[in-house]
């Protein structure tokens, strides 16, 4: 059985990621992004090279997702990103958009993990736990 685009363009997601934020394997992680990766991020630099610097310079970053949907050439990604650099985790919407199976194209939603005391709403934004229980 043949996948659908969309469980191809999700896996292709979600290995890229990994193989950036989790591996730090920067050789494999360049052949997922194009060349002309455009970032549409208020907190990326451009470029495919801005993103690999970015994650080099953070360290030891981690990436874990949640929820994951896909539609035509879009891939939507419910994520987490955690770093000893920052104190809450990056709870993030990452949108990338797939040509001939390579990453071209990405924008985000990002905002702090709050912790069980600073929600309003008493639920997590990720997962079924609050940070740290």
């Amino acid at each position: 059985m043949t996948k659908t685009i969309e469980a191809q363009n999700t896996a292709l997601v979600l290995e890229a990621l990994d193989t950036l934020f989790n591996r730090k394997d920067y050789a494999k992680a360049a052949q997922f992004w194009s060349e002309d990766y455009v970032q549409h991020s208020g907190h990326v630099p451009a470029g495919r090279e801005g993103l690999f610097g970015l994650v080099r310079a953070m360290g030891d970053v981690r990436f874990e997702y949640d929820r994951v949907i896909a539609k035509d050439d879009f891939v939507w990604v419910h994520s987490r990103y955690t770093s000893s650099a920052s104190a809450a985790a990056l709870i993030a919407v990452d949108i990338l958009r797939i040509e001939d199976g390579r990453l071209v194209e990405h924008w985000d939603v990002l905002q702090d993990e709050a912790t069980r005391a600073a929600s309003a709403g008493g639920y997590p934004m990720f997962g079924g736990r609050f940070p740290g229980e």
